[in-house]
Parts: C-alpha cells; sequence; structure tokens
C-alpha cells in the first residue's frame, strides 16, 4: 500500500491493549497503524494503581494466568530488556484477611492455589508485619502473592507505544473515528475528523467504548462500562513496599448470587454497596495510592467523595499511618466490564479481517500486554492460541 494513510493492519485504541497489539504485530514485520482519540494513555490505562501479575502461571495455565502471568513478564522486558524506565518492581503482593471468616476463606483458596502449581503464601499479621512493617497487627493475616509489582501505567503504556513505533508501527492520536465501513474487496475504510484511513484488516482495542464502536458496524460487543476510583496523598518517606489489596470483596462475592443485570465483581447494585474493594501501594515519587470500587454509572468521571471514604477507611484498616495522612486528588477512569467476567479477545463472526480486544474489566493495564501479543499472533498466523477459545468473541458478539 503507498499512502501513508493505509497499512496491512489498522487498530482503533491507543491504551494498553492496542499499543501492546500494535508493537507485537510491528516486532512480527507486520505494517501497523493505531488510531487513538485522544493521547497514548489518556484513559483506564493510564489512571489506575499500575498493579501487575497475580498467582504465577501454575501448573495447568488458563487464560487468566496467561493474561496476568504473561503481561507481568512483558513489562519486566520492557524495562530489563528493552530499556524503559516504567518504574517496574515486583516485590510480591499482599491482601489483608479482616476476621475468622475470611481467614478460612483465604486458607482454602491458597490451599487450592499451591496445589495447582500456583504461588501463594497464609501470613500471620506478625509475618506480614516483617515485610509490610505499617500494616495493622490487630488484622487476622494475609494473603501474600510473590509473583505481584507495580509500574508507572502511564509510562509503560507509553512505553509499548513508542516500543512499536521503533519496529515500525505508526502510532496517531488526536484522532477520532467517525465511520467504518467495509469495501467491496473486504478491506476496511475508517473515517476520522482528519481523514480517511484503509486497511485490510482491523481491530478495536477501544475498551469500555467497545459497544459504540461496534455500533458504526453494526455489531453489538456487550460491554459495560464501570467506573473505577481512585486517591492519592501528597508525596510521603517510603510507607508501603509491596502493592496492597484486601480479601474482604472476593470473599463476598464468593458468597453472593449472580446478578444477570450486573457484570461479575462489581462493588454496587445501583446506589447499594454490596462490598469493599481495596488495591494500591505507594509510588516512585512517594505519593500512596488506594482505589476500589466499581460501579456501573455510564461514562460518569466524577469521583463519588462518598465511595472515596468508605476506600480510605478500608485502607486505613490495613495501614492505620494513612489516617494521618489527608487526601490530595482523587479521580476516576472508564473500566470495560463483559457480562459474563471474561475477556473477548479474537475474530469477530462472520468477518475473516475483523478482530477485538476488550473486557479486561478492572485488571486491563495488568492483562493488557499479554491481551495484545496473543491477538497479534492471531492476526500474523491467522490461528487462535487454544488457551483464547474462553474468549472467543463468538460467544456473545452480534450482528444488530
Amino acid at each position: 500500500m503507498a499512502s501513508s494513510n493505509e497499512s496491512d493492519i489498522l487498530i482503533i485504541g491507543g491504551g494498553i491493549s492496542g499499543v501492546a497489539t500494535a508493537f507485537h504485530l510491528a516486532q512480527l514485520g507486520e505494517q501497523v497503524t493505531v488510531l487513538e482519540r485522544g493521547e497514548i494513555a489518556g484513559e483506564a490505562s493510564g489512571v489506575n494503581a499500575g498493579g501487575l501479575g497475580g498467582f504465577g502461571w501454575g501448573n495447568n495455565p488458563d487464560l487468566q494466568s496467561y493474561l496476568t502471568a504473561g503481561s507481568f513478564e512483558l513489562f519486566k522486558s520492557l524495562q530489563l530488556d528493552m530499556g524503559y524506565d516504567i518504574e517496574f518492581h515486583a516485590p510480591g503482593g499482599l491482601q489483608a484477611i479482616h476476621n475468622a471468616e475470611q481467614w478460612d476463606y483465604t486458607r482454602e483458596r491458597v490451599f487450592k492455589a499451591q496445589t495447582g502449581g500456583y504461588q501463594a503464601e497464609l501470613l500471620t499479621a506478625r509475618e506480614a508485619r516483617a515485610i509490610e512493617p505499617e500494616v495493622s497487627e490487630s488484622l487476622a493475616g494475609f494473603m501474600f502473592l510473590t509473583k505481584r509489582g507495580r509500574a508507572n501505567p502511564t509510562k509503560a503504556t507509553v512505553a509499548f507505544s513508542d516500543a512499536a513505533v521503533s519496529f515500525g508501527a505508526d502510532i496517531k492520536t488526536d484522532h477520532d473515528v467517525t465511520a467504518i465501513n467495509q469495501q467491496q474487496d473486504g478491506s476496511w475504510q475508517i473515517q476520522t475528523r482528519q481523514g480517511e484511513f484503509r486497511a485490510k484488516t482491523l481491530a478495536l482495542a477501544v475498551g469500555a467504548w467497545s459497544r459504540p464502536v461496534g455500533n458504526l458496524l453494526g455489531i453489538d460487543i456487550p460491554i459495560v462500562p464501570i467506573k473505577g476510583q481512585m486517591w492519592a496523598t501528597d508525596p510521603a518517606p517510603p510507607s508501603i513496599f509491596h502493592l496492597s489489596g484486601s480479601v474482604e470483596s472476593p470473599y463476598d462475592w464468593s458468597r453472593q448470587s449472580h446478578n444477570a443485570d450486573l457484570p461479575p465483581e462489581v462493588t454496587h447494585r445501583g446506589d447499594i454497596r454490596i462490598t469493599r474493594h481495596l488495591y494500591g501501594g505507594q509510588t516512585r515519587n512517594g505519593e500512596i495510592i488506594f482505589g476500589g470500587d466499581r460501579q456501573m454509572v455510564g461514562y460518569d468521571y466524577t469521583p463519588d467523595a462518598a465511595g472515596i471514604e468508605v476506600n480510605r477507611g478500608q485502607a486505613t484498616e490495613v495501614f492505620p499511618m494513612l489516617s494521618r495522612l489527608a487526601i490530595s486528588r482523587t479521580w476516576a477512569g472508564i473500566m470495560p466490564f463483559s457480562m459474563d467476567g471474561k475477556p473477548i479477545i479474537g475474530k469477530i463472526p462472520q468477518f475473516e479481517n475483523l478482530f477485538v480486544s476488550t473486557g479486561l474489566a478492572s485488571s486491563g493495564f495488568g492483562r493488557g500486554p499479554m491481551a495484545g501479543k496473543l491477538l497479534a499472533d492471531y492476526i500474523h498466523t491467522g490461528h487462535p492460541a487454544p488457551v483464547l477459545a474462553e474468549a472467543d468473541p463468538a460467544r456473545c458478539v452480534v450482528f444488530k
């Protein structure tokens, strides 16, 4: 293709999944263009806590293991092998256990994880304080995940974009897609306010905007936008050394019946809170950042002050020293949740050259790089990895 607005593969979306897909395709020698309506990492990929990893690969990795453990290794390689400073560090992660019921639940969870070859440990509060001195000694205990860490989400997403460009990808920001049409020869015509683009193959990596973009194609990609919100303190001396959270929400979700009108693992049903959810840590610049709420309120970016205080209260139960620090800023981002809780990654039914990567939920940043690699390999070879079977778009994407 001769024109600079023509490419073999065009990706809509410049979040972590989109730029990681572009990076891996460019590494494979594909001619790829990315269209992003704003700036790289301008949405959820750049405004999260930067949490990475999970339980490791295990003996028989499923899709969740591939996405979390695989992305963990890709972030590590981005910094250690390619030289991008993304503030990657991997000290492990702690999840607080608040009471005896949660202890019993977590003990069984750790046993099952260890039996499956995953890496998890059960710690008393005293043992946890040996590696994280500021945690409360009054808690029932902690689950420790050795394969957890953190990176700066904006730096990491921009680094994948820069790495894609270094291999020949064309990244175009401030390009809002307004129309998509398939031509008689099967190629794609993509209209933006800055001009027209053409591509042989099209991939959608637009996160929480999957349904509106799908509408341009006459298909329904059933993604629900879920608001997550965060808060931060002013920079403080080094105080929190691990990615930290709580087992309260997994425990509550395990006991709740599924509501067909909501995606799994949210914190609210309408305005009613059904659990508290917590994750966060301390950044290189000293800010302590926590968040947790997952609420279905459309595309509303307004932080909920009451929800922030609930989250701060839970964080303070884990780290009492937080009661002495004021909140300096709050913000929110919009995350893509599927109705069955599984990602949607692969080829759109009835098209040979239309692909999608979405539904990575609240772990989009931590799972996006491997989602991008799996999608890139699928596009390049024409064959999906077997592990993508449970993410097949055919299970839920329909024509209108």
